[in-house]
Formats: structure tokens, sequence, C-alpha cells
């Protein structure tokens, strides 16, 4: 076989080869003819004319991102930063506009975030922007929608995803928020000590209550206790004087036995001798006497009092 036919059927077989193209699936590819658009082929085994026929290109129709970040200033003077993120796609049934229309879609989009976001963020102030972050992206949505509709591209969704003020204003609201906390972290243990304070008065109160009460119903256990005691030895022959300074004598001493028993109590110094004792007693005698007489006479006015009334 001659060299020249050999070359000839090898370019051929290229020639055959080069007409057969694969576009990916969500991709859209351009085919020119001459250097003029010819058709808009999408995924799977394509023929083009070999040396007539060229891809120009292929666009992809996945949905894509794009963040741009714009530095402003607020309403009140302050310069920030806003992080704008564009989710778009390409309109499958508008290659050809996309691809012979717009050249750079990244600066177009650019420029119109730049725009919507200059002019939307100056009407606020700061804290606004915060909390009106997703109507600046509304904003930004639908500026770009009705601008790249035309150039064969779809706006899917904008986001603000971070807005970051100048690191002075930051660290000065930084202070701010830990001011306010410490603010609230006050009135909280002020309060805490409040309730403390209040719940200690009442327990104490609650206490010095029982206690009294305690004290009242040990005063009238004893006071019953000495009224039976009174009563025995009112039995016995023993009047009630003598029974009460028996009962005075005897608690006395019994008094300074408990003291001894106790090791772990006070000195206290009482009087403890037989005459001491005497003494109390002669001392009760007397008052027991007087208070008598006391009463005998009041009961005497009382009495005449009444015989003057009838």
């Amino acid at each position: 076989m001659p060299i020249p036919y050999i070359v000839v059927t090898v370019l051929g077989v290229l020639v055959l080869l080069s007409s057969f193209f694969i576009i990916k699936q969500q991709t859209a590819g351009v085919i020119e003819r001459f250097g003029r658009f010819r058709s808009i082929r999408h995924s799977g085994l394509q023929f083009k004319i070999p040396l007539v026929d060229r891809i120009a290109g292929k666009l992809s129709l996945k949905i894509q991102q794009l963040d741009v970040i714009v530095e402003t200033k607020t309403l009140d003077d302050v310069f920030v930063k806003l992080k704008v993120s564009v989710q778009y796609k390409v309109i499958k049934e508008k290659v050809y506009e996309a691809f012979y229309k717009l050249d750079y879609p990244h600066d177009q989009i650019t420029s119109y975030v730049f725009d919507v976001v200059r002019a939307e963020v100056p009407k606020m102030r700061l804290d606004d922007v915060f909390v009106k972050k997703d109507d600046i992206a509304i904003a930004v949505k639908s500026e770009l929608n009705d601008a790249m509709m035309e150039y064969g591209y779809d706006i899917i969704k904008t986001l603000v995803t971070d807005i970051d003020p100048d690191a002075q204003v930051k660290e000065a609201m930084n202070r701010i928020n830990a001011s306010e906390r410490e603010k609230v972290a006050a009135q909280y243990e002020g309060d805490a000590q409040r309730i403390l304070i209040v719940e200690k008065a009442k327990a104490e109160a609650e206490s010095k209550r029982l206690q009294g009460q305690g004290i009242a119903d040990q005063r009238r256990e004893i006071a019953r206790g000495l009224e039976e005691s009174v009563e025995v030895l009112n039995k016995v022959g023993i009047n009630s004087q003598e029974a009460s300074a028996l009962i005075v004598v005897t608690q006395h001493y019994d008094t300074l036995q408990a003291i001894g028993a106790d090791t772990n109590s006070n000195l206290i110094l009482l009087p403890n001798s037989p005459q001491a004792g005497s003494d109390m007693l002669n001392n009760m005698v007397a008052s027991f006497t007087a208070s008598n007489q006391i009463g005998e006479a009041m009961k005497e006015a009382k009495n005449k009092k009444k015989g003057n009334d009838n």
C-alpha cells in the first residue's frame, strides 16, 4: 500500500473522529459554522461537520454562586462590609443570550450588587442593617432578576451572609454588650441578696416566735407543776405559804446539784449555805405574808364598797 494512501486514510479517520463530540449532563454547547451561530447542543453524543462547524463554547446549567463583598457607610456614619452571596444559573431556553449578550456575567452581577447595597444601606442605622439584612437581600434579588433575565440568567437566591463593621465600632459594641450583661448580672445578684435577707429575717422571726412559745409552754408547765405540788402538800396539813417556801428551797438545792453534775457548764456563784437558804425562806415567807395582807385589805375594801352601794 503506497504511503500517500495510508496518510490519506489516517487523516480521514481523524477527521471522522473529530466530527463526534460529547456534551456532559447539565451543560450546553454552542456550535458555530464559519464564525456564525449554528445551534445549541445538550448532553449526549453530538455530531458536527468537520472543518466547518466548531464548538464556540460551553455553558454550565448548574446553579452557581458568586460572593460579593461591598464596603459602604450607614446612616449613623459607620463603615461596614457586607458579604452578599448570589446564587444564579443559565436559563436552558436562553443559552444563546447568555453566551452572546454577556461576556463577563460575574462582573455584571457584581456591579448590580454594589449599586443596590450602596443605595439601601446608607438609609439604615447600623443596628437596622443587622435586623433588616433580609430586606437588603430581597432588594438585591429583585434588581438582579430584572437586569439579568434579559441576558439569560435566573437569580435563584441572594443572601447577606456577613456584616462586618469597622474594628473600633465592633470593640465599642462589645463593650456595650459587656456592660449590659454586667448590669443584668448585678441586678440578679441584688435580687438574690434581697431574697436571702428577707428569708433570713423570716426564719429569725419564726425562730423567735417558736422560742417564745416554748418559753411560755415551759412556764405554763412549771406553774401547773407548782400548783399540783402545793395541792399535795395542803393535803398533808401544810398551808400554801409553807408549801411555797418548801418548793423554793427544794428547787434551790436541785439547781445546785444540776450545776455540779454538768461538767461543761460555766462557773455560777449561788448562795449555798444553810443560812442562805434560811434567809431566802424567811424573805419568801415575809413576801407571801405581805401579799396576803394586801389581798385581804383589798378584799375588805371591795366588800365595803358593795355594802355602801346597796
